[in-house]
């Protein structure tokens, strides 16, 4: 277990450093003069743009200006926002929690209509199954945004509020509740496909015949042998759907002009504000490398024919 965790926190370590160096060399490499885009194209004088070059050190080598960026990092400074002329890690801090509220919110949406519905179609072969199919067939090739635009137009109608996150935990939950939706649905459908696999498998294996066949209730045989063993490749999918969110809640969070973390990696790509998109493209892969790694130590917990080096117990 020690020597399990302690090599995926080394390649955990190995991903972000090379990300964030690609980052990092992507954003200062990209055509234009990084002091223009300082200055937002407005004349400047050749003592002001010596200065932002110091200030900024644009004079030294990407690997010099990288590490000391990342020296920055290491302390908790990401530096400061071109636009928002604040740092950008209480800029982050600003925006996160609305984000993550709405991230959670769409992640137990997911997992309860897509889990439920996948056990349905998996365990009632038939029209139940074909309507799942159908349905979660439309939500999956759904984009994001096309069903946030659909739902702010319905949601109109009804008096729903479309816009903002709204004020404390009942506001957010509110406001949030039709992004989270429309985050739901594609990976819902996803889940739910997933599921409903899983379900399949399990129901065709020889030891859930053999419970059959000993007597044992339906139900229980579905609980006990079905649905444990279906959750291996369901956690899976759903640990790495995480990642997936964080990226669609951009789009989503501009149609419901939701403040948060997504809007404001699209302000700072279109005003090329570098130190807070470095930060928040390293924040999301700093959680996709997280979650998987939580999803590798649950496995085995949930089936224990697995082991931590992926060898299935002989």
């Amino acid at each position: 277990m020690i020597r399990f965790i302690g090599g995926r926190v080394l390649g955990l370590v190995l991903v972000l450093l090379a990300t964030s160096f690609v980052v990092f060399g992507a954003v200062h490499l990209a055509p234009g003069d990084p002091v223009s885009f300082l200055m937002r194209g407005r004349p400047i004088t050749p003592e002001a743009r010596a200065a932002l070059t110091e200030q900024y050190r644009l004079d030294e080598p990407l690997l010099a200006q990288y590490f000391h960026w990342l020296g920055g990092v290491l302390t908790g400074d990401f530096g400061r926002s071109v636009q928002f002329r604040q740092h950008v890690g209480t800029l982050v801090a600003e925006k996160l929690p609305v984000t993550a509220i709405l991230v959670g919110y769409a992640a137990l949406l997911i997992c309860a209509a897509g889990i439920g519905l996948g056990i349905l179609a998996g365990l009632k072969p038939g029209f139940a199954d074909r309507a799942v199919l159908v349905g979660t067939g439309i939500g999956t090739a759904t984009p994001a945004f096309a069903s946030a635009i659909a739902l702010t137009a319905l949601a109109r109608t009804a008096g729903w509020p479309t816009y903002g996150g709204g004020e404390g935990f009942g506001g957010h939950l509110k406001h949030l509740t039709l992004p989270a939706i429309a985050l739901a649905l594609a990976f819902g459908g996803l889940v739910a496909r997933v599921t409903r696999a899983a379900v399949r498998d399990e129901l065709g294996r020889e030891h859930v015949e053999a419970a059959r066949s000993r007597g044992i209730a339906g139900a229980a045989v579905v609980r006990r042998h079905v649905l444990r063993n279906a959750l291996g490749p369901v956690v899976t999918v759903i640990g790495t759907m995480v990642a997936g969110l964080l990226v669609s809640t951009t789009m989503v969070e501009i149609v419901f002009s939701v403040d948060g973390i997504g809007s404001l990696l699209i302000k700072s790509v279109t005003n090329k504000d570098f130190p807070v998109v470095q930060a928040l493209t390293l924040l999301i892969v700093a959680t996709f490398v997280v979650v998987n790694l939580v999803v590798d130590l649950l496995q085995p917990l949930i089936d224990p024919r697995l082991s931590l080096t992926g060898r299935g117990a002989r």
